[in-house]
């Protein structure tokens, strides 16, 4: 029995399955692997504006601490539930470890819906649940940052609730604060600028040329928005499909994302921009293109419309967003779609993290353009090693990336020993 259940935690263990096989691992050492040193759930009473008393349920899971300490989002949604968290959490071990950050993985969150709360309640729930993480972190221990439904307001409460209990300002217990406060300049662009980054290397590798391709962006978040951006701007890819939770977007001769960023800037989401342009969110993921990019939520390519994905580049910008049974298809479609594994492909945002935390111990700010260019070299680094490993041992990317995520924290727990 465990009280990690649900259809993500369950994706997770059975991803973890599969790369324990491909290493041989013996099974009486899989479970240390893969079940969290600790789950903490707490309740997070709030006055709300109404005079009414509210019971929010809240969850924080450090996965292991055998490399440093924990790091991860925390996330604001309805549908927050601690098989989601140990999942996530378990995803950013094997990516911290393949970025090489001396990092375990965690996540955590608050399950309320941000967008019904007034400012002063998110204020609340946000200071509330760091209140009661006090006793499980530090920035020795584990090291927050924003995910969906939080941000930098977010992080700067739970900055200053933690640094009121210690007596003095401690930036360094969260990342993906505000500058202002020992932020670091790129961590919002982070993730988005590392996907197309990861995408421009993956082109590289197959022989397209960026500025001859197309790309559609599935979630139209900070993830999704800066993905597409950046792909165009910097790198001259025509967007012709974009989505958020509102609608979706595809028009082949390209989307016009100048008059789309005003848009949204103005509305907050894609809804109302045209109806022109409308198409399914579903159907928008099968049309032809050389770059796909969900970047939206988990388990959204299935074994069910993997087959019919027409691109030539699947970059994984969310968490997951891929199903076992899905891979064992894109597997047999190895020649024809190269897949940039989301351990890898959104990777940015906690390697920008990490130099956050770095700065914030030394008291010493880089500029955003040695930030850029560290997180190039790092990325770099973790492409050449799956693409090498993919080749080497003849198994797709995200094997190789797993696979050499689990071999670092488990060669690491081999070290260190099992304290009795």
């Amino acid at each position: 029995m465990t009280i990690y259940t649900g259809p993500v935690f369950d994706m997770a263990r059975t991803q973890f399955g599969i790369i324990a096989d491909h290493l041989e691992i013996p099974h009486d050492e899989r479970d240390r692997l893969l079940y969290p040193k600790r789950a903490i759930a707490v309740s997070v009473p709030v006055h709300m504006d109404d005079g009414s008393t509210k019971v929010f349920q809240g969850y924080r899971v450090q996965h292991h601490l055998t490399l440093g300490p924990t790091k991860g989002g925390t996330r604001f949604s309805s549908k927050l539930d601690v098989g989601e968290v140990a999942a996530l959490a378990v995803w950013m071990s094997w990516k911290c470890a393949l970025a090489g950050l001396p990092y375990g993985g965690a996540k955590g969150g608050v399950a309320c819906d941000p967008p019904s709360l007034s400012r002063r309640e998110l204020e609340v729930v946000s200071r509330r649940y760091m209140q009661e993480m006090i006793p499980f972190v530090s920035p020795q221990t584990d090291v927050m940052a924003p995910d969906m439904g939080t941000d930098e307001q977010v992080m700067a409460w739970f900055m200053d609730t933690y640094s009121m209990h210690q007596g003095h300002a401690v930036s360094e217990i969260v990342t993906g604060k505000p500058v202002a406060l020992g932020g670091t300049e790129g961590r919002r662009e982070a993730t988005g600028r590392g996907v197309a980054h990861l995408v421009n290397r993956a082109c590289e590798s197959i022989g397209l040329r960026p500025g001859d391709s197309t790309a559609i962006v599935q979630g139209f978040g900070n993830v999704g928005s800066v993905s597409a951006y950046t792909l165009a701007r910097r790198y001259g890819v025509r967007i012709i499909g974009i989505s958020d939770h509102t609608t979706a977007l595809y028009d082949p001769a390209g989307l016009k994302l100048d008059d789309i960023e005003r848009h949204v800037s103005r509305h907050g989401v894609l809804a109302g921009f045209t109806r022109e342009a409308s198409i399914g969110g579903a159907e928008l993921l099968e049309q032809r293109c050389d770059i796909l990019v969900p970047a939206a939520l988990e388990r959204v390519i299935t074994a069910e419309n993997a087959p019919r994905l027409n691109c030539r580049i699947l970059a994984e910008g969310a968490n997951g967003p891929t199903t076992p049974d899905a891979d064992a298809v894109l597997e047999q479609r190895r020649d024809e779609i190269f897949v940039i594994p989301d351990i890898l492909c959104n990777s940015g945002g906690v390697i920008v993290s990490y130099f956050e935390w770095v700065q914030d111990l030394q008291r010493l700010f880089w500029t955003e353009t040695e930030v850029n260019s560290r997180l190039e070299q790092l990325l770099d680094g973790a492409f050449e090693k799956v693409r090498f490993r993919a080749a080497e041992r003849a198994v797709s990317n995200r094997t190789a990336a797993m696979a050499i995520g689990v071999e670092q924290v488990r060669a690491g727990k081999r070290l260190r020993g099992l304290f009795p």
